[in-house]
């Protein structure tokens, strides 16, 4: 009777183990199928230390270590020149499958000359907790305490000039998220600022990014402070039109030359074009409030406050108190500031040619549509460019094209903008 326990002993064992093994088998053949033929899925499940992940620009499943890093240059320039280049570093990162060390970003204008660019850290801007709960499954931000070895380094040159065409930058991207890679905790791009990268990405996808970042509450209560001095100009409840009226010296020297070498006349605006076309809006009520998002210290006088007709209360950051709010902060504090102020109103009127005003009507029609509202019925977050005669002698309707394949038109301008 001895072998038969023994037998049917073994017999239990290998049952057990047999199962155990159908399960893991299963399970595997489950994530395989089920993950990547769902379209459009940002599919997320965790072993361990790795992360998988449905990649929505690449067919198939997505490998990303947690503790594997992208590291970009210092990021330059305005405000939504570097939001344009935080984003597409964001996407880079995405498609190598790895987590972006926060990047520095500019307090100031200066680029040229590197001594003068006064980094300030993405987390002293934008809020870095938030930024990734909201952006959880599709980007990721890390630290730089979060690595482990960090002299598990390779440089990655990105290439220049008209040779390194889109074609060449893409395989290199594919290349290096290949995991005969992982043995390199980080990879450093070196090279050109991000803004200048070649451009992958779908327009929807930098608005996910965008979507994502908050600014700091220092910061967003500093525009909090700048909107309710706004809607306390009168007694009575006003709507106010938030313009990006660009008629800088340094604007209108660029301006003239680009529509010199575009061969167009819808670019440049003058004070008094700009005044006559937001007059012109249709449907737009007065008595109504006019904030004038411009850079005071680069305008030539004070005369944009002339002009308006009867009915319009126009403002500018003096003569509505909050210059002190303003100038305490360096130029990239003042332009994020602005920028809410901008976004908030309840009508905006922008330069088509402008990324500042090109950022502001891509993220109200992200709104817009999440409200459920179509460009033909749009109410709540109506958008103009003015520098484009519209109907009625006033400027053209603005919406974003959320379909378009990259991110062309608003980082650079255009006058095919949608209606």
């Amino acid at each position: 009777m001895l072998w038969m326990e023994r037998f049917n002993f073994k017999i239990s064992s290998n049952s057990i183990g047999l199962k155990c093994v159908f399960v893991l088998v299963a399970v595997l053949i489950l994530r395989a199928l089920l993950l990547p033929s769902i379209p459009g899925l940002v599919g997320r499940a965790e072993w361990g230390n790795i992360v998988y992940i449905r990649n929505d620009s690449q067919s198939g499943i997505a490998v990303r270590q947690d503790n594997k890093f992208l590291e970009v240059p210092q990021i330059v320039w305005g405000l939504n020149n570097q939001k344009i280049a935080f984003a597409r570093s964001c996407l880079t990162a995405r498609m190598l499958n790895r987590t972006l060390l926060m990047p520095s970003l500019s307090a100031s204008l200066f680029y040229k000359e590197i001594d003068l660019l006064q980094p300030i850290s993405f987390d002293k801007v934008f809020q870095f907790e938030k930024f990734n709960e909201l952006c959880n499954g599709f980007v990721r931000l890390g630290r730089y305490s979060d690595l482990s070895n960090p002299t598990q380094i390779l440089e990655l040159q990105k290439g220049s000039g008209r040779k390194w065409t889109l074609e060449r930058d893409l395989e290199q991207l594919r290349e290096h998220s290949k995991r005969k890679f992982d043995n390199y905790q980080v990879i450093r791009i070196i090279g050109k600022n991000p803004f200048l990268w070649h451009d992958h990405w779908p327009v929807r996808d930098y608005a996910k990014v965008f979507e994502c970042l908050v600014l700091v509450d220092e910061f967003a209560n500093e525009a909090d402070r700048v909107v309710s001095r706004i809607r306390a100009v009168s007694l009575q409840p006003l709507p106010y039109a938030a313009v990006h009226m660009r008629v800088e010296i340094d604007w209108m020297i660029h301006c003239k030359k680009l529509e010199q070498r575009l061969n167009t006349n819808q670019i440049c605006s003058s004070k008094d074009e700009i005044i006559q076309r937001v007059a012109n809006i249709e449907g737009l009520k007065t008595p109504a409030v006019v904030y004038l998002a411009v850079a005071d210290k680069l305008l030539r006088n004070s005369s944009v406050l002339e002009g308006w007709g009867e009915g319009f209360l126009p403002f500018e950051k003096k003569k509505l108190g909050v210059e002190g709010i303003y100038s305490k902060y360096p130029y990239l504090i003042q332009s994020a500031i602005d920028y809410e102020v901008c976004l908030r109103a309840d009508i905006f009127v922008g330069n088509s040619f402008s990324t500042f005003s090109s950022l502001i009507v891509l993220e109200r029609t992200q709104k817009m549509i999440k409200k459920g509202e179509s460009g033909t019925n749009n109410i709540t977050w109506p958008s103009y460019a003015y520098n484009i005669k519209g109907e009625s002698n006033g400027p053209k309707r603005w919406i974003t094209n959320m379909s378009d394949l990259n991110l062309q038109a608003i980082s650079y301008g255009t006058t095919h903008i949608s209606s």
